[in-house]
């Protein structure tokens, strides 16, 4: 009689990962930019003078996605604490947690016109948590590697991005707590931008790295357009023509920026583009000419078409479980 015919063992089961074990930061710069989008819509109703509902829905949906969003990466802290501080040791990390607590002040500008007290909640812990995350990275820089230390566009996002807090402060009457922000932040945007200067001067930036450079337009945007409503509107033309510049710069030098293809960075092109079609806005209700009425409008549109469909692909990533490997998100 034969022996019965051999079949090797089944495979070792897969190792089981907890649920939201390794939600990556990267998630962030789309949502982020979404809000943006939502935002600059809801400026276009006065712009325009075109209906306020498509503004108010993107927000409605990009509100819900960003709280989802919120508890998939909080789940993953609550699991290991540490995961906090070593995404933030990568720049897709850094990035993506900074515009977490940003797009917490979008929300709060989103809030602000429906219900103050819930705006102020969610700008308290917007705001606090953007200082926890700065104070920590300023730690980290100071005991860190030398080579840690090179500045990067994500710098804007932050050290400046407290710029965006005046969105929602300022209707909910913080006068003090704006003036303070804004001139700080203005002065950190001059000094980042003069050193990324010399820094583009000197040495080449890694192709990988490039969408980044996008990000230089945001300072200027925000920065301008919170001048035009603290009732400083020459400044805020000023920072409006900066931001022409940088942007135009940038137009030119798009397939030299895009040269890699599509990858989670490219999540630093929406919100940029976005504050740049409501700074070109507010310049025109400003009173400064029908050419920034133009600007914004086209802006506008580009954003409409750019940012879901970056959003849409980062979200894929996500869902597929490839943005945290892309991304090198830590894992809980």
């Amino acid at each position: 009689m034969q022996d019965a015919p051999h079949f090797p063992p089944p495979p070792p089961l897969p190792k089981k990962t907890r649920t939201f074990q390794r939600t990556p930061p990267a998630i962030f710069p789309p949502i982020f930019g979404a809000f943006g989008l939502g935002l600059a819509w809801r400026r276009a109703g006065e712009t325009f003078a075109i209906p306020s509902e498509f503004g108010e829905l993107i927000l409605g949906a990009v509100t819900l996605l960003y709280l989802f969003a919120v508890v998939a990466y909080l789940a993953k802290v609550a699991q290991r604490p540490g995961v906090f501080r070593e995404d933030l040791k990568v720049l897709p990390g850094r990035a993506g947690l900074a515009a977490m607590m940003l797009s917490g002040m979008l929300l709060a500008a989103t809030l602000v016109v429906y219900s103050t007290a819930l705006a102020q909640l969610v700008l308290v812990l917007a705001v606090g948590g953007h200082v926890i995350l700065a104070l920590t990275l300023i730690r980290d820089l100071v005991t860190g590697p030398v080579e840690a230390r090179v500045v990067t566009p994500v710098w804007h996002l932050s050290y400046v991005g407290f710029i965006l807090s005046p969105l929602a402060a300022l209707p909910l009457g913080w006068g003090g707590y704006n003036t303070v922000v804004f001139w700080v932040s203005f002065t950190l945007a001059i000094v980042i931008w003069g050193i990324s200067i010399r820094q583009v001067m000197v040495r080449d930036v890694p192709p990988p790295l490039r969408p980044l450079l996008a990000i230089h337009v945001a300072p200027a945007s925000v920065l301008g357009t919170v001048a035009v409503l603290s009732g400083m509107p020459t400044l805020g033309l000023g920072l409006g023509l900066v931001a022409i510049v940088i942007l135009a710069g940038l137009l030119v030098l798009g397939r030299w920026i895009t040269t890699t293809g599509f990858s989670p960075l490219w999540g630093a092109f929406t919100f940029p583009l976005a504050a740049f079609s409501t700074l070109m806005q507010m310049l025109y209700l400003a009173g400064f000419g029908d050419v920034f009425r133009v600007l914004g409008g086209l802006a506008l549109v580009a954003a409409t078409l750019i940012i879901p469909v970056i959003a849409w692909k980062v979200m894929q990533l996500w869902m597929k479980g490839m943005l945290a490997v892309k991304t090198n998100a830590a894992q809980a």
